[in-house]
């Protein structure tokens, strides 16, 4: 059926049409205005109403350049429904290349928000009454910290079948069951109606090129399985993900200068040896051993680590998972005809 016009902060985006629309949020010292940018791609036809945010960490650009190579995608020529992309939701931190506010707080932490309340506060009402509450569902793209560095991986809500499903769907080569934090937007929004999926792959301040094809691919297939894009040139996963019900951080059992045997992707057993960590004279080493059998989904890149660092993100392995998971999806990504890099870069 034909889509009637979309309205957002005034403005009405008309069927088959895309436009950027400002959501005025601070001024700053300097009399510089802050917005918050959404691109309203609204279908010819109805279907359902999706948002794709990035930079809610304003370090964690890789989500910033997802979003602008889905937005080249050819398929959004086909859509059903309306896509609302927030490249940039944290526009102070993203500027200041800081995970934070300038108060040094964390957006992913002031959810719900309030009009009135501090700045995230007030940029996090914002954000979640004028662009998420007016989806049916959203995808909301992450990566790890600076210095560290996931695995492309995909965040679910326990006993949430619908976000299962989305994971199922998206094809990253890992699921995690992420217990909700409050304060943060996949919570709230979940206790609101609108189901995140939260995808995390990377490192802060970075672009990593297979994270970047993964989550495009992804929000691809999450969209064609929502039947807001048609099936070709979106390759469905060749392989079923792996499936975590738990994680944990493994930590320098000394200070000194790491060296790591095992990357993100690759699955150990119990007892490997993951890394060493020796003092400056090569005198004493000390080993870190895998504590349990799983896949490394996270990692440390600094090669100088105090005691307890955090070195090794550790997930358990679901008993049927297969051990060429992240080999075949990465060598899908890889021969995928859709990123060829003329059409992306």
């Amino acid at each position: 059926m034909p889509n009637a016009p979309f309205e957002i902060a005034g403005v009405e985006i008309a069927a088959g049409t895309n436009r950027t629309v400002t959501l005025p949020v601070s001024i700053l010292p300097d009399h510089t205005p802050v917005g918050l940018h959404v691109q309203v791609h609204h279908g010819k036809r109805a279907g359902p109403t999706i948002c794709v945010t990035a930079a809610v960490h304003g370090d964690e650009v890789i989500g910033v350049e997802i979003v602008r190579r889905l937005l080249r995608a050819p398929q959004l020529a086909s859509l059903r429904g309306t896509l609302l992309a927030v490249p940039v939701v944290n526009s102070f931190g993203f500027l200041s290349r800081s995970r934070y506010l300038p108060d040094r707080r964390d957006l992913n932490r002031c959810f719900p928000g309030h009009p009135s309340g501090s700045l995230g506060s007030r940029l996090a009402h914002i954000f979640l009454n004028e662009v998420v509450q007016r989806c049916d569902f959203g995808i909301d793209l992450h990566s790890a910290a600076i210095h560290r560095t996931n695995l492309p991986q995909v965040r679910i809500s326990p006993r949430d079948p619908f976000t299962h499903q989305m994971a199922i769907d998206f094809g990253a080569p890992v699921v995690l069951t992420s217990p909700l934090r409050d304060g943060s937007l996949r919570a709230v929004a979940a206790k609101q109606g609108t189901p995140i999926l939260l995808y995390e792959a990377g490192e802060g301040l970075r672009f990593d090129e297979m994270a970047v094809r993964a989550g495009v691919a992804g929000i691809l297939r999450v969209m064609r399985a929502k039947d807001m894009l048609p099936a070709k040139g979106i390759a469905k996963p060749k392989v079923a993900p792996y499936f975590c019900s738990a994680s944990t951080w493994l930590r320098a059992p000394a200070g000194g200068l790491l060296r790591t045997f095992r990357a993100e992707g690759e699955t150990v057993a119990k007892g490997d040896v993951l890394a060493t960590v020796s003092d400056p004279f090569g005198t004493v080493e000390t080993d870190l051993l895998a504590p349990s059998p799983g896949i490394l989904i996270g990692r440390a890149i600094l090669p100088v680590v105090n005691e307890g660092d955090a070195v090794f993100h550790l997930a358990q392995l679901s008993p049927k998972a297969s051990e060429d998971t992240v080999d075949d999806l990465s060598t899908q990504l890889e021969t995928d005809p859709l990123f060829d890099e003329d059409e992306i870069i």
